[in-house]
């Protein structure tokens, strides 16, 4: 029989975990396909989240919690998952619930069924704030004309891969970068399933608009070099209208002779110069700064304490389900 490994990353979710649990002891108490590894990945949580993962009654399915000794982010405990995963195949899951579980199973049979390394799951619509949807649409639009071509329309979080993707990504844990574009660029055989993304039931969503910002800044400066060939292309619009301009100038002084010099028009392009060339500086500044700190090789997350336990060490925990 197959192993599925589930990875969820958890950031300060002690009001969902019980709830969590619950779910997850109850859905994979009836899948019968394949069996469960559950990775939780505590991402430097401050509250009680260790502690009530700890407690949970993990039944019908083996587990590990890895538990990081600061908060690294989502993307940093997904890779961290991936390392530690020992399933045939591996997908993401997170605590809020809004993918319901019901996709890990779907996944599972696309990629069994059609022999391929990757499949997305496709969100078909969600259940967010206007706000959200219009960064979500601005994104991929911006993905998929600078950065990815295949980037889907309406984005994804779940995704399901092999132990082929998985040692692909072992050996390249990158800092600062999307594991998702990541794993599309990697060109496997690709397939996808689509799905309607549910309400957040319990707990606030920790997917703060400055994470949002620096998802969209690792995955142009990671995977695009859009913001480069700006800087470029800005700086030939200047110097060809500097040079218009100068002829202007020296045009209107010899046939009119009637501009007045002064210092506002002089401040003028001051600022305008220096705005566009800090601008462009902060851009290049912005691929040295990453490529700075690629060569320090810093570890992209650092474990504090993981906890494992298997479904075999726990006889009769099937039977213990059915009374929760």
């Amino acid at each position: 029989m197959s192993m599925v490994s589930v990875i969820i990353p958890v950031f300060n979710e002690e009001e969902t975990i019980n709830h969590l649990v619950l779910e997850l002891n109850a859905y994979f108490q009836r899948e019968t396909r394949f069996s469960t590894e559950i990775i939780f990945v505590n991402d430097g949580s401050s509250d009680d989240t260790m502690h009530r993962l700890k407690k949970a009654p993990h039944l019908s399915y083996s587990y590990k919690i890895i538990s990081f000794s600061r908060n690294f982010g989502s993307h940093a405990a997904l890779r961290a998952g991936i390392l530690r995963a020992k399933g045939d195949y591996i997908t993401f899951m997170y605590a809020d619930l809004q993918d319901p579980l019901s996709l890990v199973s779907q996944l599972f049979e696309e990629i069994d069924s059609k022999r391929v390394d990757i499949t997305w799951a496709f969100r078909n619509s969600t259940a967010v704030s206007k706000a959200e949807k219009v960064f979500s649409l601005a994104y991929a639009t911006l993905m998929r004309k600078y950065a990815v071509p295949n980037f889907p329309k309406k984005g994804f979080d779940v995704v399901m891969f092999s132990k082929k993707v998985k040692a692909c990504l072992d050996t390249n844990v990158e800092n600062n970068s999307s594991i998702f574009i990541q794993i599309l660029n990697l060109g496997f055989k690709q397939a996808g399933i689509t799905y309607d993304k549910r309400v957040r039931l319990v707990g606030k969503s920790k997917w703060t608009f400055s994470k949002k910002i620096k998802l969209l800044i690792d995955s142009f400066v990671a995977f695009s070099f859009a913001p480069i060939r700006l800087v470029s292309f800005v700086g030939i619009m200047f110097f060809l209208l500097g040079v218009l301009w100068t002829g202007y100038i020296v045009f209107r002084k010899i046939m009119f002779d009637d501009l007045a010099s002064g210092w506002p028009a002089l401040l003028s392009i001051l600022m305008v110069g220096f705005g566009i060339t800090n601008i462009s500086l902060g851009i290049i500044a912005e691929y040295l700064w990453r490529t700075l700190d690629a060569s320090r090789k810093r570890p992209v997350f650092v474990i504090d304490e993981i906890v494992e336990e298997t479904l075999e060490a726990k006889p009769g925990n099937r039977l213990l389900v059915d009374a929760i």
